[in-house]
């Protein structure tokens, strides 16, 4: 059998705890260079899902293979961002610190840290926008800058592949940009492969190229760069999507009643979203301003 040039490959994957199966009949495939989230509702297995990727899971049947390897046996080319980082570190520890256990893995003292640890600690940083930040100590930094320091510790060892459990959780809108846009520099900039656990797509669906969803105990995989499966959104926003562009890009929001009647909303079904993904994000961009232009006219 050829060898599946893929990242994360699925082949009838299936976990169980104790005598309840979380998922099953998991056979997809995650090409390399991909932005994808893992996504469903609480208790769908998401985070489940990523540990078995992981090899921290023991799958109840067939197989997944990550990097070219059994689960587990490549995750020196992973970096992983827990969902329980930002509280579980050691706040006392600086910044720098912390992104240097992601090469040293050994508390401070016992390891005498080299230059090109050092250096590789500040690219990372800078590359996360927290360089001026590395003589805080974590206490000292909000949530977000603290999510940033540990996208930075997952990235100091150049991985090949970047996993985030619920990266956006419990962030603020500007937050959750900053961090969004990091992420998409570092598949852009860098080809880096990344999957988030996520249980809202609104910002992630600009950098989006597919989805891994949990539906019913089976995970399913669409890829929004062919066709977008419109069940993926229907699913999660109900049967209209609407569309905001904002100066930091797409922005899809299922519209809410305290919405005053009064603004401009630019509605689509999420079959029309899924067929203007399909012509790439440029042409949903410019659509989404022609319409905000003309209701902007009709409104005048």
């Amino acid at each position: 059998m050829s060898k599946n040039p893929d990242c994360i490959v699925f082949d009838d994957a299936a976990i169980t705890r104790g005598d309840h199966v979380i998922w099953q009949h998991g056979t997809f495939s995650i090409p390399y260079g991909s932005v994808t989230a893992i996504v469903g509702t609480n208790g769908a297995g998401k985070t489940t899902m990523m540990k078995a990727e992981l090899g921290l899971l023991p799958l109840s049947h067939g197989s997944v293979t990550v990097l070219g390897k059994p689960a587990g046996q490549a995750n020196k080319r992973i970096g992983y961002v827990p969902q329980s980082y930002v509280s579980n570190v050691d706040s006392n520890l600086t910044a720098e610190q912390s992104v240097l256990l992601g090469l040293t893995g050994t508390r401070f003292g016992i390891h005498l840290v080299t230059r090109e640890e050092r250096d590789k600690a500040r690219q990372a940083m800078e590359f996360t926008g927290i360089a001026d930040k590395a003589q805080y100590r974590l206490s000292e930094l909000s949530g977000g800058l603290r999510q940033r320091v540990a996208i930075a510790q997952a990235l100091v060892s150049d991985p090949q592949l970047l996993m985030l459990d619920e990266p956006l959780a419990n962030l603020d809108l500007a937050s959750q940009r900053a961090a969004v846009h990091v992420l998409a520099r570092l598949n852009k900039e860098l080809g880096m492969t990344i999957q988030v656990v996520a249980h809202d797509l609104n910002m992630l669906l600009p950098i989006m190229t597919g989805a891994v969803y949990l539906l019913d105990g089976h995970p399913h995989y669409a890829d929004m760069g062919k066709v977008l499966d419109s069940d993926l959104l229907t699913h999660l926003y109900g049967t209209q999507v609407q569309v905001v562009t904002t100066p930091q890009g797409d922005m899809f929001v299922t519209p809410t009643p305290d919405e005053p009647d009064t603004q401009m909303q630019d509605m689509h079904t999420a079959t029309e979203v899924a067929q203007m993904h399909h012509h790439d994000h440029g042409s949903l961009h410019d659509r989404t301003a022609v319409d905000a232009s003309a209701a902007g006219k009709d409104g005048k």
